[in-house]
């Protein structure tokens, strides 16, 4: 199907995003970070890194691997309703224009990116005791940001058998380099192909989250568990949490944004 005149500047929204190193939110939060990362680079080991990395992915891996996600489409319906959209179900969401399904999705964006850094700032005051029971939060509340924004464009994920498009956004909003845009655009190609065929999903890259994860580069390990780490500095722990979470949910929510509109357009096109 043609595109609209919106639709066609989304695409190049999309495009230029693609061949951007990173955000203007990403790149003031690396600013920030510089001492931080300075911290980490000789006060943390690479065994440790490593070690933190591998409690990572075995989080990641119960969150992802749940028999079903938790979140229900039904407040979106609920807010597409209120602005005149004759939606019954999240799939009809689809067939809606795009540029009234964005305002939708940009509004999980602050509700999200403050309670990620609310729950960083209190974690970050107890020092390392407390890391590992941030990263389990901070990931609860991505996933669920990623699925929120996805039933806005009539694709709510909620089943483990679309893993592999959100590893593909968390490693987006990890590294914001223009290899993990492309990877992850990649696999949006692959869903929306599945989609406007009424084929089940399977991603490009099969297999348990471990299997998975060796195709995602070191980003996530180095940029935010080394990151995290950094939280068991006294004093500053607290600031540190706060503001690592509130860059890394942003981040998730700008590369859900991308995707699912690419999703949304590349589905359009296929139909």
């Amino acid at each position: 199907m043609r595109f609209t005149d919106y639709e066609t500047n989304v695409r190049r929204e999309i495009d230029a995003w693609q061949r951007d190193r990173s955000s203007a939110v990403q790149q003031a939060i690396e600013w920030l970070m510089q001492p931080v990362d300075r911290f980490v680079e000789r006060s943390v080991s690479p065994d440790l890194i490593d070690r933190a990395s591998d409690t990572l992915s075995d989080t990641l891996s119960r969150l992802s691997d749940a028999s079903t996600w938790t979140y229900e489409a039904d407040g979106v319906l609920k807010m597409a309703q209120k602005r005149g959209l004759p939606v019954e179900r999240a799939e009809d969401l689809r067939g809606q224009p795009l540029e009234a399904l964005d305002p939708i999705a940009q509004s999980h964006f602050t509700e999200n990116t403050i309670l990620a850094a609310v729950e960083g700032g209190g974690t970050g005051l107890g020092g390392a005791a407390l890391i590992l029971a941030d990263l389990p939060l901070l990931f609860t509340i991505n996933f669920r940001l990623i699925q929120q924004i996805s039933a806005v464009y009539g694709f709510p994920l909620r089943d483990p058998a679309y893993r592999p498009l959100v590893i593909a956004t968390f490693n987006v909003a990890a590294s914001g380099n223009a290899e993990a845009k492309g990877q992850a655009l990649r696999e949006i190609s692959v869903a929306a192909a599945a989609f406007a065929n009424n084929l089940d999903y399977k991603g490009r890259v099969s297999g348990t989250w471990r299997d998975q994860n060796r195709h995602v580069p070191r980003e996530i390990a180095k940029n935010l568990v080394g990151r995290k780490l950094a939280q068991a500095v006294p004093v500053a722990g607290a600031a540190v949490g706060a503001g690592i979470n509130y860059w890394f949910t942003s981040e998730t929510a700008n590369a859900a944004y991308m995707l699912m509109r690419a999703l949304y357009l590349e589905h359009k096109e296929r139909r």
